[in-house]
């Protein structure tokens, strides 16, 4: 049986990621898009009709019904998992996120895998042009080549 558990430092590094997530959705526009060898997925969400808890006790956030992260126990010592609708990440902490920040707005880029996932607070809504401003965000810190994700560079 695999023993799961949530140290200290996983708490405080994970736990900080979790706060910058928070901030992030204080805006009104927020945009998260997925993007894999499979492609690229994107979605808006309009916080004005999307309720946000921010449940600091369980170090959790949930917006809507579609979006949750929140700080778990492992058996690498603690994870970030973050859903969005069907897609699922596991962030176990340093090496796996990346902050960006643009004219547009900023955001967290974060990887498992082979794949990323961008949660990105935009200053104003991104009326056209969405997918090449998404992609352009995303590629300051993770390249592609023929498909395949090959470099991530890290902010920590």
């Amino acid at each position: 049986m695999a023993v799961s558990t949530l140290d200290t430092h996983a708490l405080f590094v994970l736990g900080d990621l979790r706060a910058q997530l928070v901030k992030l959705f204080q805006g009104r526009f927020v945009y998260i898009s997925e993007q894999s060898p499979e492609g690229l997925y994107m979605a808006e969400v309009d916080l004005e009709s999307a309720l946000m808890v921010d449940d600091k006790q369980r170090l959790e956030l949930k917006v809507g019904d579609h979006f949750r992260a929140a700080v778990l126990p492992s058996r690498e010592g603690g994870k970030l998992e973050l859903r969005f609708r069907d897609i699922k990440f596991n962030v176990y902490g340093v090496g796996d996120y990346a902050f960006v920040s643009v004219e547009q707005g900023e955001g967290i880029v974060f990887r498992e895998g082979h794949g990323v996932m961008l949660v990105f607070a935009a200053h104003q809504q991104v009326p056209e042009g969405l997918g090449k401003l998404l992609k352009a965000v995303t590629g300051k810190v993770a390249k592609w080549r023929k498909g395949e994700l090959t470099t991530f560079k890290a902010s920590e």
